[in-house]
């Protein structure tokens, strides 16, 4: 299926690696031009150089943090008009809120949810002018089904799930769209923190944990970057203009899930 992406440009936030990653990848093989960012500049190399050496289209690789406003200036710089903007930032860590300073908060808020809305809030009219766009935000099936452990991304992500429905529906006449990517258990560092979080708290090694949780999913296994990158593909197309202001679940039918 040609999805209609050839040419256009995309900014794909924590991108060098896992879920973010194969958002860019998936993207880069329907020919979509790509604006990467990440922390850590030899990762985001890395993967810049893969991009560049598998498909024909153009790749900025910016080294920095997107959920600081030098970040996004920088991001928005190297490409002030993106047909297509992938927001994801790493989720804060997982513990008992008890635990949880009111700094703690603001750091998952800034990172999970403001981070994404000043983003959109810089593109989308530019995407509306131009009559197409599309906003993918990354967040978690804790969305749907929160995760005790996970208390901090579960208040930051629903937030940002809350504002995105009072605009979505608003920006569709234009032909942009707004959409979340839902992911439940897929193999990526997020999940390995997790099972470490876990691990601590129920004397249990990381690897029984691991194969227990993907014995009790229904596909019997974790979801891959590919996997996860394809349906974001997808929804950046000029096929999915009809779908708007909806949350995907990617798990694999474990919802409502424990880890």
């Amino acid at each position: 299926m040609d999805l209609g992406l050839s040419g256009k440009w995309a900014i794909v936030c924590a991108s060098s690696k896992g879920l973010g990653r194969g958002c860019a990848e998936a993207l880069a093989e329907e020919g979509v031009n790509l604006v990467i960012t990440a922390r850590t500049e030899s990762t985001l190399n890395e993967t810049a150089a893969f991009i560049r050496g598998k498909w024909d289209v153009e790749v900025k690789a910016l080294t920095g943090d997107i959920t600081t406003p030098e970040g996004r200036s920088d991001v928005l710089n190297a490409c002030p008009n993106p047909d297509i903007l992938v927001n994801n930032a790493g989720g804060p860590p997982p513990g008992d809120f008890q635990d949880w300073s009111t700094d703690d908060w603001m750091k998952a808020l800034n990172a999970n949810m403001l981070t994404p809305i000043e983003l959109i809030k810089a593109t989308v009219g530019g995407m509306r002018e131009r009559k197409f766009g599309r906003i993918i935000n990354i967040t978690s099936a804790a969305v749907k089904a929160p995760i005790d452990i996970l208390g901090l991304s579960n208040g930051a992500r629903a937030g940002l799930t809350g504002f995105v429905a009072g605009i979505a529906r608003k920006t569709v006449i234009d032909n942009v769209t707004i959409n979340a990517l839902l992911p439940g258990p897929f193999d990526t560092d997020r999940l390995k923190s997790n099972f470490e979080t876990v691990a601590k708290s129920s004397g249990k090694p990381i690897e029984q944990l691991r194969k227990e949780r993907a014995a009790g999913n229904p596909a019997g296994r974790f979801g891959t970057a590919e996997e996860f990158g394809a349906a974001c593909a997808f929804l950046c197309s000029d096929k999915a203009g009809f779908i708007t202001g909806q949350n995907l679940l990617l798990d694999g039918g474990a919802f409502p899930g424990t880890l």
